[in-house]
């Protein structure tokens, strides 16, 4: 069995990286919003009274605007911001929330709105506990399996979710987001684990597994995210120069697609489902 790695340097560099101030951020009163990264400084302006600036090696500038909402804060730093440190310090962050199992991570990825953080939720009755949420951060610097470090966000889950899964719910998320924060039923992961599978979310009319192959193994990591986008802008890659990364990001880590139907009655099936796949696979 795969063994945690409980000395990774990783959790560690990114939060030290993360580290904030409040100060001014140029362009922090200019309309609407823009993300970038030039080199090595981030910019972020939120359009709801925020804009975030991290340096490399200096951490982030929150600009905060006194009629923005604080509960903001947290979304703006632990998503884009942070996905951007990810990248810009080496690691390789995607679109997906993962649970453990026996040393091992297991990644649920898919579109907005697939269902990954309620999935990833509901595991935890199976004894899989959250290893991260909505944003897994790789390591892919060894030769070896993809090291998915512990997530830096809390779950958020909307109403309906919470119901469905049983995950107890702490404070709304913001005024302006329908979720709250939600304490996994298996509590979570604070170590790397090997990464074992991507699970691609699908909707189907039954419960079914299939491995993904060939030029969609580069597509499927070339997802339509800010993930994806900050890490292009990152590497400063061209598109061919991209596809060849991703194509040997892909090599590495296997994944298969998993289609259920979306139909609440049939959540529980498809929580069995998932569980006894990952329960099945070999190390």
């Amino acid at each position: 069995m795969s063994q945690p790695h409980l000395d990774h340097p990783g959790p560690a560099l990114l939060s030290h990286e993360a580290r904030v101030r409040y100060g001014s951020v140029p362009g922090a009163d200019a309309p609407g919003w823009s993300m970038g990264i030039d080199g090595e400084i981030f910019q972020l302006r939120t359009g709801t009274g925020y804009a975030l600036l991290y340096r490399k090696g200096q951490g982030v500038t929150i600009d905060r605007h006194p009629d923005a909402d604080p509960a903001e804060e947290e979304l703006w730093l632990n998503g884009s911001t942070y996905a951007a440190i990810a990248a810009m310090n080496g690691f390789f962050p995607f679109h997906a929330s993962a649970v453990a199992w026996r040393g091992r991570a297991y990644a649920l990825a898919g579109p907005s709105g697939a269902g990954k953080s309620t999935l990833a939720a509901a595991l935890g009755a199976h004894g899989m506990p959250l290893l991260c949420d909505d944003t897994m951060v790789l390591d892919l610097a060894g030769p070896g399996a993809a090291l998915c470090l512990p997530g830096h966000k809390r779950l958020k889950l909307k109403r309906d979710a919470l119901d469905l899964t049983g995950a107890a719910a702490t404070e709304k998320v913001g005024a302006m987001v329908d979720k709250h924060y939600a304490e996994p039923p298996a509590g979570a992961v604070n170590q790397a684990l090997p990464l074992a599978c991507i699970l691609f979310l699908e909707t189907g009319d039954t419960v079914r597994f299939a491995p993904v192959t060939g030029a969609q193994r580069i597509a499927r990591l070339n997802d339509d995210h800010y993930t994806a986008h900050l890490y292009a802008m990152a590497r400063g890659e061209s598109m061919p120069a991209r596809l060849t990364q991703l194509a040997s990001i892909a090599v590495r880590i296997p994944m298969e697609r998993f289609a259920r139907p979306m139909a609440r009655g049939r959540f529980a099936e498809t929580v069995a489902a998932v569980a006894e796949r990952i329960q099945g696979m070999q190390p």
